[in-house]
């Protein structure tokens, strides 16, 4: 039996995602994409997944290559449809790794840099997981949302407690 393909994309709308922009360097120049299906897999190793559709340029970029997650905030919404092919108002800032890891967006409210581990068939889309080499992330923000085909943010959080690890104020970095 065949699935009707748009309502399976109206149903799987209805799972309220995360977004990220994931980004790698491709012959010399930072590229990214616009990415919502991502997801940590392991803390042991540290392993995350990124779903690329196989005929995007940034599967093709990615394939056995470091690559960053860069965890956008609410007011990122005009980062994150620059990476999917629209118009941007200000061309992205890009960050430059010092230890060889993929670069990463100025600003995001966190950052997860890969080195690959593995892909693996996915039908139209190819599943790169990448081990946590390095990661960075601020308290102070909220992430952007995508529900139901919009952007959207989470509105006012509850009032919690100041700090992070060991009730240090962020932003914090892990960086063996």
């Amino acid at each position: 039996m065949a699935v009707d393909q748009r309502l399976l994309r109206t149903c799987l709308g209805q799972f309220a995602t995360g977004v990220t922009v994931v980004t790698c360097d491709a012959a010399g120049a930072p590229h990214g994409a616009t990415v919502n299906a991502f997801t940590a897999v392991s803390l042991d190793p540290a392993l995350v997944v990124v779903s690329l559709d196989r005929g995007s340029k940034a599967c093709r970029h990615l394939a056995g290559r470091p690559f960053t997650v860069n965890v956008l905030s609410e007011v990122q919404g005009d980062l994150a449809l620059h990476f999917a092919g629209r118009e941007a108002t200000d061309p992205p800032r890009w960050v430059r790794s010092a230890s060889g890891l993929a670069p990463r967006l100025a600003d995001p409210l966190a950052t997860i840099a890969c080195s690959p581990w593995a892909a693996y068939d996915g039908g139209d889309h190819v599943l790169f997981l990448g081990r946590v080499e390095e990661f960075d992330w601020r308290a102070d923000g909220r992430p952007l949302v995508f529900h139901q085909g919009e952007f959207r943010g989470l509105g006012p959080l509850p009032s919690r407690p100041a700090g992070g690890p060991a009730g240090r104020e962020g932003p914090f970095r892990y960086r063996p």
